[in-house]
């Protein structure tokens, strides 16, 4: 019996880092791309129920999380990690999709959501 097609092998990381210091986790994956993401926008694009809601148009814009940091990087499984954000924040499970996807369009993701503040009248600051 022929088999499918096989989806293509999704990315993995070879290795994370959280480098305080500069407040950004630093990914690099096997096929041979390296991201650095702020822990602002980590913060504020959140893959949990928080910031995305439970639904279409549900997702909430997070203000104020200019100095947020990362102070703990926790795997979850060997599909994703959990980020402890010093704001309290610890309930977004980032796969390693999410993160290749949100180190893909790093630059777009940080646009919307400063086109977002302005339009709501909110700012980055604490």
């Amino acid at each position: 019996m022929p088999s499918g097609p096989s989806l293509p092998a999704r990315p993995r990381p070879t290795e994370i880092r959280l480098k305080k210091a500069e407040k950004l986790l630093e990914i690099a994956f096997d096929d041979g791309r390296t991201f650095r993401l702020p822990a602002e926008l980590l913060r504020v694009e959140s893959p949990s129920a928080e910031v995305r809601g439970h639904g279409p148009g549900q997702r909430k814009i997070v203000a104020g999380r200019r100095h947020v940091a990362i102070m703990e990087v926790e795997p979850v499984g060997n599909y994703a990690v959990r980020l402890r954000f010093d704001d309290l924040h610890d309930t977004g499970i980032y796969s390693w999709d999410v993160l290749y996807e949100m180190g893909l369009r790093q630059d777009e993701l940080w646009q919307d959501y400063l086109t977002a503040l302005a339009r709501l009248g909110l700012s980055r600051e604490p």
